[in-house]
């Protein structure tokens, strides 16, 4: 890294997960390697859950499996999804309410651009599975969230998340992907200029490596 690198407050996922998912796209997520290196890329897309709408894993009853995200914000919850692939999320909210962020796509610098672009090839990519479940995201546990690239942040602060057709906005708001049911919820959201998306909306197109607002990050 070319600067200090932190960590998010907990105070930041003390909040409903609609709010924090736009607010994680462009942070790190960073994980410390054996031999004291750090693995990171920026979070380039993301989508918020509530106990309240039937999407969520925690929408119809509590148990041992989703017990995570019943817990205290600021925790890993990793889940696997069809038996084979696991996802991650980060606990959002209060306690005793399931509310989560699921992390969707990751750009990596120096690494191909769809490699972490899909939340199994992320979890893939940083070594989660179940035994980080329930692990909090700090620097003690090895695996953390940490504030924006200070250029991005910059250009995400200058404007807003809105719906994706016809506007310029830095954020791009759609529905969820792979659901039966809480389709009609736009919360996803990603980082328009990234190439390492895992599916753009309807009429959003890629944009060219000129365009991409995070050179070097995921080239081919």
């Amino acid at each position: 890294m070319s600067f200090p690198i932190g960590t998010l407050p907990q105070s930041f996922f003390h909040r409903p997960a609609e709010q924090v998912a736009p607010d994680l796209i462009g942070c790190l997520l960073v994980k410390r390697q054996p031999s004291g290196e750090l693995l990171w890329g920026v979070i380039v897309e993301t989508e918020a859950y509530c106990q309240s709408e039937p999407a969520c894993h925690g929408h119809r009853r509590r148990t041992p499996s989703n017990e995570t995200l019943f817990g205290e914000p600021g925790r890993f919850y990793v889940y696997v999804s069809y038996g084979i692939h696991h996802c991650v999320n980060v606990v959002t909210g209060q306690a005793n309410w399931a509310n989560g962020v699921l992390l969707r796509a990751v750009a990596m610098p120096g690494e191909p651009e769809r490699l972490a672009a899909g939340p199994a090839l992320l979890a893939r990519r940083f070594g989660f599975d179940r035994r980080q479940d329930g692990l909090p995201a700090t620097p003690a546990s090895g695996l953390w969230l940490a504030p924006r690239l200070p250029e991005l942040a910059a250009r995400l602060e200058a404007g807003g998340p809105a719906p994706c057709q016809g506007d310029a906005s830095p954020l791009v708001r759609c529905s969820r992907i792979g659901l039966s049911q809480g389709q009609d919820l736009a919360w996803r959201w990603y980082l328009r200029a990234s190439r390492c998306v895992s599916r753009r909306a309807p009429g959003d197109r890629r944009p060219g490596r000129d365009q991409a607002w995070l050179p070097p990050l995921g080239l081919d």
